[in-house]
């Protein structure tokens, strides 16, 4: 969340930040947090000066009683003084309470790098590889996956209902190996440490990262634990080190997960609903970095470069996308998405976004440092990014690699991890192909 200090600091600066992200009432939620942190601050300077009375006289009161006066009349001013005492106490709760849960739902301040406007004002900022041409119509995979047997639409609809799919054979195994091989790669050759990670979250995790309160309808939650089903591993991999100090000499700290993702997408029906475009459970591989403040930019970068890696050594082509302010994600401060180009579907779709959040999650999730035993405490800069995500990274590879005669030849990169490189109808998930698609 934001620094209340800073909110209180210079209030109008703040709320012209936010303004940038183009919604109503941001700048008016700042202005009254300001207002009502400046009242709870005078009610607890007035509180401060009470008690001190009450200390003073509470003294005079216990000297005059051991010289035998009368200390009728003090003792009952310092009851009337208590009453007051509790009475501002509880503006200060209140004042409090108030302030936490107004900024739980300001999102973070955009970054001086992010370009002005909506969607519309997102910029490329560069390109890899170039679309390939095909001397026949590419199919898009929701036909290719049926024809070939490893995507079953209607199976996932009949057991989890719309928006849910089912991979088959060499379809599954495919998604598999794909996990596998980005896990491996980034954790042998990026220097990520490997997490497996719980799928279920506590609402205070879903807060950390700032899911909620936010995007409580964007959430399944079971109603019987109270526990969240994760919308992407950043959630409990982030929240590893919740209410910690981490040491200044463990940083950075950098973490790779893999877990499915559950998300209801409210708000979008109707919007690319065919095949495996949008879906409410898809499989993920993330990127999470704990970073000391000053290397947070150059991090991003790093991280940004590490999710195109995979797309480059799997020969798609793709463009990194600058979000524009009113196209950010609710935590973050800037974001590049990494978009790939689906043939078949005619689309870019994105398999990634790498954000920066500066301290606002390590603030919401009390996540801090020491630059060395005699310092003081800092907040950490969190950083993440879908290294990549599933199943648009499938649709592109489908669409990208199939021939002309529906089958599909895969980048010989895979052939290790998979045990295969072709896709051709009646293929068995393992093993030679009885279409006589390509072998490693």
């Amino acid at each position: 969340m934001l620094d209340i200090k800073q909110v209180r600091r210079d209030p109008d600066g703040v709320a012209a930040a936010l303004e940038r992200r183009g919604q109503q009432g941001l700048a008016a939620s700042v202005r009254a947090v300001a207002d009502r942190d400046r009242e709870r601050r005078g009610a607890l300077g007035r509180v401060n000066e009470l008690k001190a009375l009450r200390n003073r006289v509470s003294k005079e009161i216990g000297a005059a009683r051991r010289a035998g006066g009368d200390a009728t009349a003090e003792i009952a001013r310092m009851r009337e003084v208590g009453a007051s005492i509790g009475e501002l106490d509880a503006v200060v709760a209140s004042a409090d309470a108030w302030i936490a849960e107004t900024l739980a739902v300001i999102p973070n301040i955009p970054d001086p790098r992010v370009p002005e406007g909506g969607v519309e004002a997102n910029r490329v900022v560069r390109r890899w590889g170039t679309p390939a041409e095909f001397d026949f119509v590419p199919r898009p995979h929701w036909e290719l996956g049926e024809s070939l047997g490893i995507l079953d639409l209607p199976g996932g609809v009949r057991g989890a209902g719309s928006g849910f799919f089912v991979l088959q054979g060499r379809g599954a195994a495919l998604q598999r190996g794909l996990i596998n091989w980005m896990i491996g790669l980034h954790a042998t050759e990026h220097g990520y440490s490997e997490l497996r990670v719980p799928y279920l979250v506590r609402e205070e995790s879903m807060t950390g990262t700032g899911q909620l309160p936010k995007f409580a309808e964007e959430s399944y939650v079971t109603q019987r634990d109270g526990l969240w089903l994760i919308p992407t591993a950043e959630v409990p991999v982030t929240n590893l080190h919740r209410g910690e100090i981490l040491t200044g000499d463990s940083l950075p700290r950098k973490y790779v997960a893999y877990s499915p993702c559950f998300r209801r997408e409210a708000g979008a029906a109707g919007k690319d609903t065919r095949g495996m475009l949008r879906v409410h459970q898809f499989d993920k591989v993330e990127l999470v970095r704990f970073e000391r403040p000053r290397s947070a930019a150059s991090a991003l970068e790093e991280l940004t470069g590490e999710a195109g890696r995979i797309l480059e050594l799997l020969g798609l082509p793709y463009r990194v996308v600058l979000l524009a302010a009113g196209d950010l994600g609710f935590s973050a401060t800037l974001t590049y998405d990494l978009e790939v180009w689906a043939p078949g579907v005619r689309q870019w779709l994105e398999v990634s976004s790498c954000s920066t959040f500066g301290d606002y999650q390590a603030r919401r999730a009390g996540i801090r440092f020491r630059r060395s035993q005699s310092a003081g405490t800092e907040f950490v800069h969190t950083l993440n990014g879908s290294a990549l995500a599933l199943p648009r990274l499938m649709v592109a590879l489908l669409e990208t690699c199939q021939r002309p005669d529906g089958s599909i030849c895969l980048p010989e990169v895979l052939g290790r991890t998979l045990g295969f490189t072709g896709i051709a109808p009646g293929d068995t998930a393992l093993g030679r192909s009885s279409g006589g698609s390509a072998e490693p």
